[in-house]
């Protein structure tokens, strides 16, 4: 039997379920190949003379790697002339941007974070890329970027597609069209992603939780009593031992989850209230969200559903808590909600 490839499984969800248009299917095929290119760059390392500091910062302040701004440059090369996009939005850029006029525009907006975890590239650990795809609203402003913010300006749950790319010993392709989770592995000789998991699904209770410990100061007392709780082990409340893991790459830890269960924890403290929370909702939180409810886990701040939240600007923050939804819903339960 032949392999289904991404494009093969894309054009079932388009042709067989009528899960995803045509547009759609071209716009993630586009993705996945600048995907690719990114694991490229990565692979070669020292060699290519992409590792160290690019010496200029992103919108959010911080320092940016030689290989941030090569994955967004990768990621707008690939996508602005394809047909299927109006405008893009990244990490790395303040503001978004627009599809040149000398290419058709699309009826989609696609936002990303270019390279996730990009601290951990000069020590060779796994990081990734993220992306959300949403439709662009009938009628949308697109005349200028500062416009062209308001378009982009929906709640999770209006995403049509988001996914994750892995770039480790492998590199894995994780994404849901709002039908599951799947995931593809990069077949570097064949030069294609081929599907290796279908239908993942997170199990409802775990053993295992990812927070940065280092913060533990700045917790808030919900979150302060729940890890409390689990370090007590067997002999606490929670009756079970539980395991820490913590990467430093948001995309690692969540896949992870994804993979084998577990909780993972960027609460908001005091350290972070008033940029309210750590992570970037539309390009980190609400499609690693999407993924993390389509597997079957649930995905919150402790207060709130992280994709009803109504985003106001393109680079708003937020807490989060995702994965095996047991464990979210006990954590969130001690919020009061």
């Amino acid at each position: 039997m032949a392999q289904r490839t991404l494009a093969r499984y894309l054009l079932e969800e388009q042709r067989n379920k009528g899960v995803i248009t045509a547009d759609l299917r071209s716009l993630v095929e586009v993705v996945a190949r600048a995907c690719q290119a990114i694991s490229i760059a990565i692979g070669k390392g020292g060699l290519g003379e992409a590792l160290g500091e690019a010496g200029s910062d992103n919108i959010q302040g911080e320092a940016q790697k030689k290989l941030d701004v090569l994955s967004n440059d990768i990621l707008l090369d690939a996508n602005e002339w394809g047909g299927h996009l109006a405008a893009m939005a990244s990490e790395e850029m303040d503001l978004p941007h627009l599809v040149p006029h000398r290419y058709p525009q699309g009826e989609y907006l696609l936002t990303f974070d270019p390279l996730d975890g990009s601290s951990n590239i000069d020590v060779n650990v796994s990081i990734g890329t993220i992306f959300s795809v949403l439709k662009c609203p009938e009628g949308a402003d697109l005349s200028t970027p500062e416009a062209a913010e308001a378009a982009f300006l929906q709640p999770g749950t209006t995403q049509v597609a988001a996914g994750y790319t892995v770039y480790g010993p492998t590199t894995l392709l994780v994404l849901t069209v709002g039908d599951g989770v799947v995931s593809f592995t990069l077949d570097r000789e064949q030069g294609d992603f081929v599907l290796t998991q279908e239908n993942m699904q997170i199990p409802v209770d775990t053993k295992e939780f990812a927070i940065n410990m280092s913060n533990q100061r700045f917790w808030e007392a919900p979150v302060q009593r729940y890890v409390a709780e689990m370090q007590q082990g067997k002999e606490g409340p929670l009756g079970k031992d539980y395991n820490m893991r913590w990467v430093g790459s948001m995309v690692a830890d969540v896949h992870r989850i994804v993979t084998r269960g577990g909780i993972f924890m960027y609460p908001l403290d005091s350290k972070t209230r008033a940029q309210g929370g750590k992570l970037r909702l539309m390009y980190e939180a609400n499609p690693m969200a999407f993924i993390v409810e389509q597997a079957g886990g649930a995905a919150t701040t402790g207060y709130q559903r992280i994709l009803d939240i109504p985003p106001t600007k393109i680079h708003q923050r937020c807490a989060v808590i995702m994965g095996s939804k047991n464990e979210v819903d006990r954590i969130t339960s001690y919020h009061g909600v």
